[in-house]
């Protein structure tokens, strides 16, 4: 597998893991500053 297939499985599953954290969450619509603490707290799990 070459880099630039690895780099977009990478982004796909990115993606996957943004789409389920908004549709499990409770809430129909999201600020800001939530959206940004949700991918915040994505970004420290996943380092």
């Amino acid at each position: 597998m070459d880099n630039e297939s690895t780099r977009n499985d990478i982004q796909k599953a990115l993606l996957y893991d943004l789409r389920l954290l908004f549709s499990r969450g409770e809430q129909e619509h999201y600020s800001k500053e939530e959206i940004v603490t949700l991918i915040d707290d994505l970004a420290i799990t996943v380092t």
